[in-house]
């Protein structure tokens, strides 16, 4: 569970830590935690930190535990508003899935500090620590492969299936100046950076829905951190096996006042509906 406020992540199963998006080899986008440097040179990344629970209290502790540190502030539509945007990803896993992924960040933690002699100047030490390296390259490799293993014998098909709840922050400084606005203090600087970069994320999503819904070529996945980051999820909905599909629940007013604003919602959401099973070019 982490939250996304511009460029940066904050992981809400770890005390509220600081995380960062990378892009890793595989072409994916990744939430990591802190660097922890270890003795001999070796390094280990973390993932984002991940709670695995064996009964549905668990599940409803650390759901509540993670909800009580939600970033929320005043906006200039609501005197109690998210100021981030709240990801919740909950994967069906099994003990020996959560063994063999261990095991690959162990062995990615022995790969570090070995492929790192393979850039010394003398051209002998560079081919030995090669070998090396390659060797333990394999190690890697055949982490991975019992990974694949796993979830290729599981007894269950479900296993690795994921269910991903987003929770958008609320658009911001929307006005309709037909109707009499309710006096509210002015935003502070940091609260219209806050929500100038909110409704840049909110575009940027509403973007990449309507190329999906009218199946474009390009797909502006990088155009904010905020699809970048659901990139992956939205990719799985792309009718590969049929076993995927995207949901959006809008909230919307009944006040009169609030009719623009509920229509331009309700436009938003349908875009949705329109998603295709062909996929364009993702960017």
């Amino acid at each position: 569970m982490y939250e996304l406020r511009g460029n940066v992540a904050f992981d809400r199963l770890n005390g509220h830590s600081k995380c960062h998006i990378r892009e890793g080899g595989d072409g994916k986008t990744h939430i990591r935690g802190e660097t922890e440097v270890l003795e001999h040179g070796r390094v280990r990344v973390h993932p984002i930190a991940t709670k695995a629970c064996w009964s549905f209290d668990e599940l409803l502790a650390h759901l509540r535990g993670g909800l009580a540190l939600r970033a929320t502030g005043s906006s200039t539509v609501h005197d109690l508003s998210s100021r981030t945007h709240a990801v919740l990803e909950v994967e069906i896993v099994s003990r020996a899935l959560l063994a063999a992924r261990e095991a690959v960040v162990e062995c990615e933690t022995e790969f570090v500090p070995v492929a790192k002699r393979a850039t010394d100047v003398n051209q002998a030490r560079i081919d030995e620590a090669e070998a090396k390296k390659a060797e333990f390259q394999g190690y890697v490799d055949d982490a991975v492969r019992k990974v694949e293993e796993v979830m290729r014998t599981a007894s269950h098909s479900c296993l690795g299936g994921k269910l991903v709840l987003v929770d958008l922050a609320g658009s911001e400084f929307y006005q309709d100046k037909t109707i009499a606005a309710v006096p509210r203090p002015k935003p502070s600087p940091q609260e219209q950076r806050e929500g100038r970069q909110i409704n840049t994320d909110l575009l940027a999503l509403k973007e990449v829905i309507r190329a999906r819904a009218v199946r474009a070529a390009r797909i502006p996945y990088r155009s904010s951190p905020l699809t970048t980051v659901l990139r992956e999820h939205f990719q799985g909905t792309t009718g590969q096996g049929g076993d995927a599909c995207s949901r959006m629940i809008l909230t919307v007013s009944p006040a009169l006042g609030q009719g623009a604003a509920t229509v331009n919602t309700l436009k938003y959401g349908s875009l949705v509906g329109g998603w295709g099973l062909g996929s364009g070019r993702e960017d």
